[in-house]
């Protein structure tokens, strides 16, 4: 158990089985574009550990971009996405993987892609770390997920609460009979 601001949070997902899942979605990954030099396109701030980790076991020629994407304050989405490039993405005719630290309602992967229009790419995959199917209102396919995970809040390895918790290695499920 651990306390993050006034919040408790249990285990919910290690290490070694992030690492095992990091690792069979970077060998699908691998099989698809492998020689296609993709482009993987990480949404900030949460991707952060996912991306350096999927990257790390993706040893074709790639390129790599950031975007960034906000929809919560506190523990609440506030349905509004707020967006914008980090850094200039030269994203013309090339194979885009989204890069997704969780996707739950999908309105951001829904402004990436109206953001993505822009852009003639040649395609547009999303690979998400955790995957909340039954909070997701949307119909865009996620092409490659790791896990999917029960609808409730979750932090660590690059999920946050409030700010806080990024940093921590594993995935941890808030305690609500604490709370």
């Amino acid at each position: 158990m651990i306390q993050v601001k006034d919040k408790h949070f249990k285990p919910y997902i290690s290490r070694e089985r992030l690492d095992l899942e990091i690792k069979r979605v970077s060998s699908e990954l691998m099989s698809e574009y492998g020689d296609k030099s993709p482009f993987f396109l990480g949404v900030l701030n949460g991707s952060f550990m996912f991306i350096s980790d999927l990257m790390k076991e993706f040893s074709a020629p790639c390129e790599l971009g950031f975007v960034k994407a906000a929809s919560y304050e506190g523990m609440e989405t506030t349905g509004v996405v707020k967006f914008h490039e980090a850094g200039k993405l030269d994203l013309q005719g090339k194979d885009v993987i989204i890069i997704e630290d969780i996707v739950d309602t999908g309105n951001t992967l829904k402004a990436l892609n109206s953001f993505l229009d822009q852009y003639n790419t040649k395609s547009v995959v999303v690979c998400s770390l955790l995957f909340k199917s039954e909070a997701y209102k949307h119909s865009q396919a996620i092409d490659y997920v790791c896990f999917k995970v029960e609808d409730k809040f979750l932090l660590g390895y690059g999920l946050d609460y409030d700010g806080y918790g990024r940093n921590i290695p594993e995935v941890y499920i808030l305690n609500e009979s604490h709370d």
